[in-house]
């Protein structure tokens, strides 16, 4: 075991270093917390119980994680393997996309647009698709809120297939993962005209503002999940071309997007002339995140 004064003293050295480094606090003890046995109440009493949980050896691994994410700018939830959304404890790889608050919303907004519809059922019975799954998180959630629903996910990353396909094995879900790009593995198994909704967090970030990222994402984070060409809008394109051949007549198509990119995708949505009731949506700063439609 460590001594009392071994501990804080290491613990408010590695605070101060996060300081320095412009990394915030909390992440200190997110990263204690996932990889020992002590509890946000240990640490904030700082408990004498500290030193009987925590041996030498555990310490030295901590500091060695830790001194890789202010030296290398690791991302957290990399070093710990793992990450909270929503109400999911989901494992994470530099595979794939670290899954953003902000990104919880889009679950609260497709519940939402399916209660006030009226074919709520076709949603609730029907086919729906996240596209560029990733660890899986969308596709999870989705399952969880519509347990009668067939839910499938496609990614263009085999890597990432076999994270979500753990994911989605720890919380007991039943999905369809398909390896391709975007609808690509959906034509083979026929479900033109099938779908009821569309799900997407595709890339968005412009190619030339990629590489200005934070360390954490550009130096990390897959920069497939990350780059949407030229203006950050190509797969959206995609994504607006060639869905309502895969939804059905009323089907809910949902993005995510960046800030400023609103108006455009609102704009795509209307130029294509097969969708209706487009709408923006807001995330928790009051940035507009998501656009979703109707398939006329």
């Amino acid at each position: 075991m460590i001594n009392f004064h071994e501990w804080h003293e290491w613990y408010d050295r590695s605070l101060s270093d996060a300081q320095s480094s412009n990394i915030p606090a909390f992440e200190l003890d997110w990263l204690i917390l996932r990889l020992t046995s002590l509890d946000k109440l240990d640490l904030r009493l700082r408990s004498p119980n500290i030193t009987q949980k925590i041996t030498p050896e555990t310490l030295a691994n901590l500091d060695r994680l830790w001194q890789q994410r202010l030296r290398d700018r690791i991302p957290v939830q990399y070093l710990t393997g793992s990450v909270t959304w929503r109400d999911l404890e989901l494992e994470v790889t530099p595979a794939v996309l670290i899954p953003r608050p902000e990104t919880e919303l889009i679950i609260d907004i497709v519940a939402e647009l399916v209660a006030q519809s009226s074919q709520a059922e076709a949603y609730h019975n029907g086919i729906w698709v996240d596209l560029g799954t990733g660890s899986g998180a969308i596709a999870i959630a989705l399952a969880k809120h519509f347990p009668q629903a067939q839910i499938h996910a496609v990614d263009l990353s085999e890597s990432a297939l076999e994270i979500a396909q753990i994911n989605t094995d720890k919380h007991g879900q039943q999905i369809q993962f398909h390896h391709g790009s975007w609808f690509e593995p959906l034509a083979k198994l026929n479900l033109q005209n099938k779908l009821a909704a569309v799900v997407s967090n595709p890339p968005y970030i412009p190619s030339n503002e990629v590489l200005k990222l934070q360390p954490e994402v550009t130096n990390h984070e897959p920069h497939s999940a990350l780059d949407g060409g030229d203006d950050g809008l190509d797969d959206i394109r995609d994504l607006v071309n060639a869905a309502p051949e895969y939804l059905i007549s009323g089907g809910l198509w949902i993005v995510e997007m960046m800030s400023g990119q609103a108006e455009i995708v609102r704009s795509l949505l209307q130029i294509n002339g097969s969708y209706s009731n487009i709408q923006v949506h807001q995330d928790y700063a009051g940035i507009e995140r998501f656009v979703s439609a109707n398939l006329t």
